[in-house]
Parts: structure tokens; C-alpha cells; sequence
């Protein structure tokens, strides 16, 4: 592996919990996709995934496609997704191929409007509104700085800015569960 690659994947277990390529090869096998029908789902062209998964690219530049990426993975995740008929696995795929961003999007003549949330999962919208404002290492750095005044609140953005989405599932129900 050359260094640029390395660099790559350092990188992407900084800002996405782990590499890129694992997170799509679980996606791809969960699903029984290929490469190309992966990327027509997230809104990438297949030498664009090819290149994350490889780590020759670092960044899903584009926030739709991210925000893609974090719904499909909360819908393959959800108890009972293997017992949905596939008529019904389709149409939440589809759902999730016209989605653009699920968290708030900036008209720049406007103020931020919401934008709808096709996943009703609030652990991908909070994730990705903290990965939309700032990378998985800013939100380290700025948990690094409140963990001696504020302990609760650098966790929260440790394990739901810049953790996997299952730690941050298992963190979520925790907390909301102590409501």
C-alpha cells in the first residue's frame, strides 16, 4: 500500500469510524448489490466508489451522498429488514436513491430549512447533522476540549459526531432511556 493510500485510509477511519470500504462492502453483501448498483443507489459513479473503497479517495465530497450512505445503512440495520417482502425492500431503497440530505441544507438567499428525513432514525439525522458542520477529527478535537467541564457532552459528540452508527445507536438508547 503506498502512502497516498494509507494517508486515504487513516483519514477515513478518522472521519467515518472506519474505512469506506468495509462500510460498503457490509452494504454490498447485506443487499447482494454490485459495485455499479451500489453506487446508483448512493448518487456516485462506480469508479468513484471504487476509488473510496480502495482508499485512493479519502471524502464523500458530496453531503447527499453521505447522507445516502448513513440512511441506507440505519435501513439495512433496522430488526425485520430481512423479513420485508422484497416489493417493500425495494421501494425504501428508492426512497433513499431520491433523497437529498436529511438534515438541514442552507439556501444561501435564505435562512436553513429543514429538508425532509426520509429515515425516521433520529441517530442518522443527529449523525449526520454533526458530520455536515464539521469533520469526525474537529468533533474529537472539540470533545478533547469540553471533557473536563462538560464530560456528557464531549461523550455525545465523540460517539455520535465521530463513532460507528451502532455504537451511536447503543449510546442513543441509553440516554434516551434514562429520560
Amino acid at each position: 500500500m503506498t502512502d497516498l493510500y494509507g494517508r486515504n485510509l487513516k483519514l477515513q477511519l478518522e472521519w467515518y469510524g472506519e474505512p469506506l470500504g468495509d462500510r460498503f462492502r457490509r452494504l454490498l453483501d447485506r443487499l447482494a448489490l454490485s459495485q455499479a448498483q451500489l453506487a446508483g443507489l448512493l448518487g456516485l459513479s462506480a469508479p468513484m466508489l471504487s476509488q473510496l473503497m480502495s482508499g485512493q479517495r479519502a471524502k464523500i465530497s458530496n453531503p447527499a451522498v453521505l447522507s445516502r450512505l448513513l440512511q441506507l445503512e440505519a435501513t439495512v440495520d433496522e430488526p425485520g429488514w430481512t423479513s420485508l417482502p422484497a416489493g417493500e425492500q425495494a421501494r425504501r431503497l428508492e426512497e433513499i436513491r431520491g433523497a437529498q440530505r436529511s438534515t438541514l441544507t442552507v439556501d444561501h438567499a435564505k435562512e436553513p430549512v429543514a429538508a425532509p428525513a426520509p429515515a425516521a432514525d433520529p441517530v442518522v439525522a443527529i449523525q449526520s447533522l454533526l458530520r455536515d458542520i464539521a469533520s469526525a477529527g474537529d468533533l474529537q478535537g472539540a470533545a478533547a476540549l469540553l471533557d473536563s467541564q462538560y464530560p456528557e457532552l464531549a461523550e455525545a459528540l465523540r460517539v455520535l459526531g465521530a463513532g460507528r452508527t451502532q455504537d451511536a445507536r447503543a449510546y442513543y438508547a441509553r440516554i434516551a432511556g434514562q429520560r
